[in-house]
């Protein structure tokens, strides 16, 4: 492969240095009083602190996707493992709230029954106000009756 004077491209093992390509213009004033500028090239690293750099940027860059690999598998896991217990959470709760229900139609249904005996109970009661009044005015008859009778022994 043949190059030119003028050309700027490079392989690895044989990099052609081109001046106004491998230079960056930075500005340097002359005189601190003086506004005016002017561009004087700054070398770059040479090829082998380039390659040597990029080789470390490779390695970081490895080391942060496995580390982002590795953070996005646990919480891969730590998501399904949540996912899993909600899962079971929430049958738990529509096994709680069947049976709660079950009990609830159940104390209903109890509860219906001791009303009605309650209604039953308290019409029975009604008839026996008037029982009471007939047992007071017997009663009655009986304490003069025995006293009557003592009075003649």
């Amino acid at each position: 492969m043949e190059r030119g004077t003028n050309t700027a491209s490079t392989t690895m093992d044989n990099p052609i240095a081109d001046p106004d390509r491998d230079s960056i213009p930075m500005p340097i004033q002359n005189n601190p009083d003086s506004h005016e500028s002017r561009f004087e090239p700054k070398p770059l690293l040479d090829q082998n602190e380039l390659l040597k750099a990029i080789e470390i940027v490779e390695k970081d860059s490895l080391a942060i996707a496995e580390s982002f690999t590795s953070l996005f598998s646990s919480l891969r896991l730590a998501l399904s493992q949540a996912t899993n217990n909600s899962i079971d959470h929430m049958q738990c709760f529509s096994d709680v709230v069947g049976r709660l229900q079950e009990s609830a139609l159940d104390a209903a249904t109890r509860g219906n029954r001791y009303i009605n005996s309650c209604l039953r109970l308290n019409e029975e009661m009604k008839g026996i106000e008037n029982l009471a009044v007939q047992l007071k005015i017997l009663r009655s008859n009986v304490d003069a009756l025995d006293s009557a009778v003592n009075r003649l022994i």
